[in-house]
C-alpha cells in the first residue's frame, strides 16, 4: 500500500510518542514524568486501537489510578480538525483500562487519536498525551492489507531487552498493514516467566520478570499481569500505537487445553469455567475489543473490512466439549468445538456477505493433529469433526465463495491446500488453510496431518529434529503471515514470513472461483 508523505512524517512522530512512553515504564513500575503538577496520571502501558471498520474503531488505554480517558480524533496529526471528543471512566473495578468506541469516521482514512488521562480526584490535573493512529476501511474497492499471528511469551521466553525484545511485532509494523489479526495465545497464564533461562548453544537467555508473571495465573490479578507484562515491550507497544488489532483467543489466555466445566488437577481441583471466567475478564479489559451491552464478553464476530473483505473471528474454546469425547463416531454436545449458536451464526453470516473474500480466522488449524485440536486421525469426520464437515458442506451447498481459513496455534508456519478428491469426507469445495507463528515463543516442529479433508501440504518450515522442540525466538523461526488484496484484480497475495522480514512462500488465489481444475499455482522464494 502507498503511504503518504505526511503519514510518514506522523509514524517518526508516534514513535518519538511511544518511546517517551516507555521511559516512563520500568520494570513494570511507572515513573512520574516531569510536569508542573506534582503528581500527574501517567499512561501506564501504551495506547491501541482494534475493531476498526469502515466508521469506527476501538481505542484503549490504561493509567495509574480513578481517571477520565479523554480522547480526541481527527484526520491529521495537526489536531486542527478535531471530528469528535469521548470521555471514558477507569477506575479499579477495570483495573484502571478503558476502552472508546470512536463512530462516525470516514471511510479509508488515517485517523490520528490523542489520549489523556483526567484525575477524577483533581479533574485540572491531566497526564502528558499520547498519540496513535489507524486507518478506516474503505467503502469502495481499494487495495487492502494484513497481517497475522500468535502466541505471545510462550514456554518460559518472555522479554530478553539484550536481544532485542518481541523482535516480530517490529517487524510486522514494518510491512505498514491496515490491521493485526492476533489469532490466540495472545498471553501464556499457565507460563511462569523465569529470570535466567540456559540456551541450547550455550548462551544465557536473561527475562525480565514481574511478580504476576512469575507464577501460574488463578486470580483476576494474575490474568491481568500477563498482559501488563507483555506490554513492557517497546516493540509491541510501538506496534500498538500504529496498527489496530482483531484480537482473538486460544487456550492459553486461561490454561492448557482447557474446556468448559472442566476440573483442573493441576489447579488444586479448580473448575476450568471459574478460571475462564477470570481471564475472558482480563482479556476483555486489555485487548481492543468491540463489544455491546447485550454481548459483553462474546468473542466471535464479523468484522467488515469494506467491500473486498470480511473478516470472521472464531471462538473454538467457549464452547467446546471435553476433550475426552473427541473421537466420537456421531455429534453430539460433548464433542463440538464451535457449539450451534456460534455455528449457525458463522454459516448465517457467510451467506449474508457481499465481500469478495471471506476470511474465516480460528483459533487451531483444521487438520494438525493434537491432544485437543479438531483433527482425529485419518477417515471420516470423528467428534468434533463433524462440526467442521457441516461447515464446510454449508459453503459449498450455499454458494458461498472465496473463503480462506487462517491460524495458529501450532508454533510453526505452513500453507495446506484442501481438495475434496484426495479427502475421506468430500461435500466440500477446495479452500486454502495457512497457518502462522509463534510471534514471540517456543518453536515447534510440523506436526501430522490427517486425511478426513484431505489437506496437502504446500510449503512448512518449523523446528527440525536436530533443533528439538521449544527452540528459543533468538534463533530467527519466529513466523507471521501477511495478506494483500489488490484494489483493481482482487486477487489475494498471502505470503509467509519471518521475524528478519524474509519472503519464505507466496501463493496468489484468484477470486471468485469455485472449483480448482488443477492443483494451484505457487510461488517458490
Amino acid at each position: 500500500m502507498a503511504i503518504r508523505k505526511g503519514t510518514l512524517l506522523t509514524r517518526r512522530r508516534l514513535l518519538t510518542t511511544a518511546a517517551s512512553a516507555a521511559a516512563s515504564v520500568i520494570g513494570g513500575i511507572a515513573k512520574p514524568s516531569l510536569s508542573r503538577a506534582a503528581d500527574r496520571p501517567l499512561i501506564t502501558h501504551g495506547i491501541q486501537s482494534g475493531d476498526v471498520s469502515i466508521d469506527s474503531g476501538v481505542v484503549w488505554a490504561r493509567t495509574d489510578r480513578a481517571a477520565r480517558m479523554l480522547v480526541e480524533v481527527a484526520t491529521t496529526d495537526s489536531f486542527k480538525d478535531i471530528r469528535s471528543a469521548v470521555a471514558i471512566d477507569a477506575l479499579p473495578e477495570s483495573d484502571f483500562t478503558a476502552k472508546a468506541l470512536i463512530e462516525n469516521l470516514p471511510a479509508g482514512q488515517d485517523i490520528f487519536y490523542r489520549v489523556r488521562f483526567e484525575d477524577l480526584a483533581a479533574p485540572t490535573i491531566t497526564s502528558e498525551p499520547q498519540v496513535g493512529r489507524f486507518r478506516t476501511a474503505p467503502s469502495d474497492r481499494r487495495s487492502v492489507s494484513f497481517v497475522w499471528s500468535g502466541d505471545t511469551a510462550g514456554q518460559g521466553w518472555g522479554i530478553d531487552e539484550s536481544r532485542g525484545g518481541m523482535r516480530t511485532y517490529a517487524t510486522m509494523r514494518n510491512s505498514r498493514p491496515d490491521f493485526f489479526i492476533h489469532s490466540g495465545d495472545s498471553i501464556y497464564a499457565d507460563c511462569p516467566i523465569e529470570r535466567v533461562l540456559k540456551l541450547p548453544d550455550g548462551e544465557t537467555w536473561r527475562n525480565i520478570v514481574t511478580e504476576e508473571k512469575s507464577r501460574v495465573a488463578t486470580t483476576l490479578a494474575d490474568y491481568r499481569g500477563n498482559y501488563k507484562y507483555n506490554l513492557l515491550d517497546a516493540h509491541l507497544r510501538r506496534f500498538n500505537a500504529e496498527v489496530p488489532t482483531f484480537a482473538q483467543w486460544d487456550d492459553h489466555e486461561v490454561a492448557n487445553d482447557w474446556w468448559p466445566g472442566q476440573t483442573r488437577a493441576d489447579y488444586a481441583n479448580a473448575n476450568a469455567s471459574l478460571l475462564a471466567a477470570r481471564g475472558r475478564r482480563a482479556f476483555c479489559e486489555y485487548m481492543p475489543v468491540r463489544q455491546t451491552l447485550a454481548e459483553t464478553g462474546r468473542i466471535y464476530r464479523k468484522i467488515s473490512y469494506g467491500p473486498l473483505l470480511d473478516v470472521f473471528l472464531l471462538d473454538m474454546r467457549s464452547y467446546r466439549g471435553s476433550n475426552e469425547h473427541g473421537k466420537d463416531e456421531t455429534f453430539n454436545p460433548a464433542c463440538q468445538i464451535l457449539g450451534p449458536a456460534q455455528t449457525e451464526w458463522l454459516k448465517r453470516e457467510l451467506a449474508a456477505s457481499n465481500a469478495t473474500w471471506k476470511v474465516i480466522a480460528a483459533d487451531m488449524p483444521i487438520s494438525i493433529v493434537s491432544t485437543d485440536a479438531i483433527a482425529q486421525g485419518d477417515g471420516p469426520p470423528l467428534g468434533r469433526e463433524h462440526e467442521i464437515a457441516g461447515v464446510l458442506a454449508f459453503i459449498k451447498h450455499a454458494g458461498v465463495r472465496n473463503t480462506v481459513w487462517i491460524t495458529a496455534d501450532m508454533h510453526y508456519t505452513a500453507a495446506h491446500y484442501y481438495d475434496p478428491n484426495r479427502a475421506a469426507f468430500q461435500d466440500f469445495e477446495p479452500f486454502w488453510e495457512f497457518v502462522s507463528g509463534p510471534i514471540h515463543a517456543g518453536t515447534w516442529g510440523p506436526g501430522e496431518l490427517d486425511n478426513t479433508f484431505g489437506p496437502a501440504v504446500m510449503y512448512q518450515n518449523g523446528c527440525s529434529a536436530a533443533q528439538g522442540e521449544n527452540l528459543a525466538p533468538c534463533f530467527g523461526l519466529q513466523f507471521f503471515g501477511h495478506v494483500a488484496i489488490d484494489g483493481d484484480t482482487e486477487v489475494m497475495t498471502v505470503t509467509l514470513k519471518d521475524v528478519n522480514d524474509r519472503d519464505l512462500w507466496s501463493t496468489r488465489i484468484e477470486p471468485k472461483l469455485l472449483r480448482w481444475t488443477k492443483a494451484p499455482a505457487v510461488r517458490r522464494i
